[in-house]
């Protein structure tokens, strides 16, 4: 065997298995020991693993159990795979747990993944900016067990009215309702919730407003592994007037293309 001993956090994506990179899906191809997030990846995302790998759920499993168990299994030749749900550096505790990899002297590398709330906007046919409507895209949750920095309360950031997308939040909708109104959004304002985006067969989109949103989770019981977005940008679809972006205008000169000249 040659090489040193590494392992591979690899985003599986929001939840469809086809949404895995092709990086990600050809690791899983020569994998020989694969730890998923089984609470939230779909064991579906293994399939593409040789017959010899060892694969295990990691759902029951403490911070350090995962560690020892990614310790034990690297070794140099051999493909070992942590396997998180969505992109590993978003919420996926990721330097947790390379931390005690560095220490062991244990290589790292890590491969993207498609974040839920990505998944979710593409469901929904939604755009997460828009010109001249916002250019700002906040990647936040809600404050709960796990404390917010200074300055990061929801309110502050509901504050600059661009699209939110709030992760691990949807038993707090009652929370969010009352900030973004300190914030200045109103009852009107549009809330887009997602459960289990791109999930095949379980995926369930809901739309509604900071006023009722609540009350349309609860007759749909959505208490889990969902994502909401609040933004001025959502049903923009069907909006008679829209601002078009540069990109495209005619008349907008750019380094592949000169713009054309107007008859006035």
């Amino acid at each position: 065997m040659t090489g040193l001993a590494k392992v591979w956090f690899v985003g599986a994506g929001p939840g469809d298995p086809d949404l895995i990179t092709v990086k990600g899906r050809d690791l899983i191809a020569k994998a020989d020991a694969i730890l998923f997030a089984g609470s939230l990846v779909q064991q579906a995302a293994t399939q593409w693993a040789p017959a010899h790998c060892a694969i295990k759920d990691s759902k029951d499993m403490t911070l350090e159990q995962i560690t020892d168990w990614l310790i034990a299994q690297a070794q140099p030749g051999k493909t070992v795979i942590r396997l998180q749900t969505g992109d590993p550096g978003l919420y996926g505790a990721l330097i947790e747990m390379v931390q005690p990899l560095d220490k062991a002297g244990v290589a790292v590398e890590v491969v993207p993944g498609v974040s839920s709330a990505m998944a979710a906007m593409a469901c929904a046919v939604e755009s997460l900016t828009l010109p001249e409507v916002t250019q700002t895209v906040i990647l936040t949750r809600v404050e709960g067990r796990t404390p917010m920095p200074e300055g990061e309360s929801l309110r502050e950031l509901a504050g600059h009215h661009s699209t939110l997308c709030l992760f691990l939040s949807i038993t707090l909708l009652p929370t969010i309702e009352r900030e973004l109104k300190a914030a200045g959004w109103t009852d009107e304002s549009p809330v887009l919730v997602v459960h289990k985006a791109s999930w095949p067969g379980e995926q369930h989109i809901i739309r509604g407003t900071l006023a009722d949103i609540r009350e349309r989770c609860r007759a749909a019981k959505i208490n889990s592994q969902a994502m909401i977005v609040v933004s001025p940008t959502l049903g923009a679809r069907h909006w008679p007037d829209l601002k078009k972006s540069k990109l495209y205008d005619a008349g907008f000169t750019h380094r592949f293309r000169r713009a054309e000249q107007s008859d006035s």
